[in-house]
């Protein structure tokens, strides 16, 4: 055995190592909320609790594996933080979201999809949920094996679906649910993109194509991380709070308001500082954006595992109420032990399997710097403000993964254009000396855009024509850039637009094997 075999066998045997060691803590997880949930008294089955309990944990820990990447996602990217560091403060954000704020109660029938007063009897009931439930957790496991990011709403919500229809027919749907979960397709994503563009190119103009680029980001800068810090405070007392203090819009717009107002007076003098350490560089004024992107992380961190910890607890909350000999309706009572089964199984998918949707959400779709993750977080929190506020449909993982594709196609424009600008350029000076165009070149590269904008109206009008019609056309595809992996592209929008007929497939397939065995 030469060297080469010798490290092929110890890489192997480590990979080996680090399997053994997730399957073992899962599995010690699975035993652990087994045991847990027997003893639960009152419970007139306490063996299909145990089951339920199982399904619930690995549901929990499937959102934790695929649907937190896109909180954490573009700050690792980015290198404001290590992907440990993210897992950590995702980790315990996500916990404490759930625990502290899941709420007391949640919605048994995820979304409405289906009318729940069709289903009148308990162990129809009961076999829809656990049918739901493991679908939905299956459908989120093969994503993550596939490296696609989907969202865990729209799982779930399909394997109720499709088990629905199994159980009580067609009519049973409520289609007007299910189109507005298609209308989120397309309008999430859309203002996602929109958004995070926007941000972007009013950081380019007011910061980046200024030639002091210092003194612009000192006075930029905290007015953009106040306006995060009152988005966010808006965004986590409407979304992340609203169970455990629940006000209204206005008054939660006052404190979020206040709040900024008085971060502000912190924030600036904090810029200031950093400021006077960095260089006139675009690389150096990225390093303003570092505290505020960890922040960001965990408030959305905090706020998802608020809200989507229903998707893991909703249904075991709802069989749970069964079992214990209550009506099953459209709402369910949360013990404070299916919450941590939630909590636990959600930290635990993430800092086991998560890593590799956090690499597929942070650098295998456009490269990131921390201004670009800055911008796609700032999109997450407003996109879903907005659209709350006007009862539109979305999902926040659309929402982000939407803002990332937005910042690269705005990337590739630019890119294209600030090439073809340069061969006009050249062009213009074809025949003159190379020392000349390499000086105009330089000039224009360091100009604002304004004055960048000036100097090729100068040329237009110097040359009377540069280029025509089919020459532009020529270079805009010689200078096509991919600053977006197309494959990526194509592999997310296939897999969320296969996300709910596939759950409910899932859903109707495993409620007739339920029904079959006689479950």
């Amino acid at each position: 055995m030469d060297i080469r075999d010798f490290k092929q066998l110890e890489k192997a045997t480590k990979s080996a190592q680090k399997d053994s060691l997730r399957i073992g803590l899962v599995v010690f997880f699975i035993v652990a909320i087994s045991v847990f949930a027997f003893s639960v008294e009152g419970i007139s089955n306490p063996a299909m609790l145990v089951f339920a309990t199982i399904i619930g944990g690995y549901m929990a820990m499937n959102i934790g594996a695929n649907d937190v990447a896109n909180n954490v996602g573009p700050a690792v990217g980015s290198k404001a933080i290590t992907l440990f560091w993210a897992i950590v403060i995702a980790g315990i954000c996500e916990a404490l979201g759930a625990i502290i704020a899941g709420g007391d109660v949640v919605s048994t029938i995820k979304s409405g999809i289906i009318n729940k007063d069709s289903i009148t009897d308990s162990h129809i009931f009961l076999v829809l949920m656990f049918s739901a439930l493991l679908s939905g957790a299956l459908w989120l496991n093969l994503a993550t094996f596939l490296g696609a990011p989907v969202s865990t709403t729209h799982s779930l919500v399909g394997g109720i679906l499709g088990a629905g229809i199994v159980a009580g027919g067609i009519e049973i749907v409520q289609w007007g649910v299910l189109r507005d979960i298609a209308l989120s397709w397309v309008i999430s994503p859309v203002f996602g993109g929109v958004i995070a563009v926007i941000f972007l190119l009013l950081i380019k103009k007011t910061i980046l194509y200024k030639s002091d680029k210092k003194k612009a980001a000192k006075q930029v800068v905290p007015i953009l991380i106040t306006f995060m810090v009152f988005t966010f405070s808006l965004y986590l007392i409407l979304k992340g709070l609203k169970k455990l203090f629940p006000m209204d819009s206005f008054l939660a717009l006052i404190i979020s308001a206040g709040i900024a107002i008085f971060s502000f007076f912190i924030i600036k003098p904090l810029i200031d500082k950093k400021a006077k350490l960095i260089t006139n560089t675009k690389e150096d004024i990225n390093e303003l954006f570092t505290f505020p992107l960890i922040f960001a992380a965990a408030l959305l961190s905090f706020a998802h595992g608020a809200n989507d910890v229903a998707n893991a607890i909703g249904p075991l909350a709802a069989i749970n109420q069964v079992l214990s000999g209550v009506e099953f309706a459209g709402k369910a009572s949360v013990p404070l032990w299916i919450m941590v089964v939630g909590a636990l199984g959600i930290s635990l998918g993430l800092a086991l399997f998560g890593p590799k949707l956090i690499k597929t959400v942070g650098n295998e779709i456009t490269d990131l710097d921390k201004k670009r993750a800055f911008c796609v977080a700032m999109s997450a929190a407003i996109t879903v403000l907005i659209a709350s506020q006007l009862g539109l449909p979305v999902s926040s993982t659309h929402i982000a993964i939407g803002a990332i594709f937005g910042v690269g196609f705005l990337r590739e424009y630019l890119h294209k254009k600030q090439d073809i600008a340069q061969q006009m350029i050249l062009q213009a000076h074809e025949g003159k000396d190379e020392r000349e165009v390499q000086e105009f070149l330089k000039k224009y590269n360091s100009a604002s855009m304004k004055r960048k904008g000036a100097m090729l109206e100068a040329l237009k009008r110097k040359e009377n024509k540069l280029l025509d019609k089919k020459e532009r056309k020529t270079l805009k595809k010689a200078y096509k850039y991919e600053l977006v992996k197309r494959s990526a592209l194509n592999k997310i929008i296939a897999s969320w637009l296969i996300t709910v007929p596939c759950s409910a497939l899932l859903g109707a397939g495993i409620y007739y094997l339920l029904m079959w065995i006689g479950f």
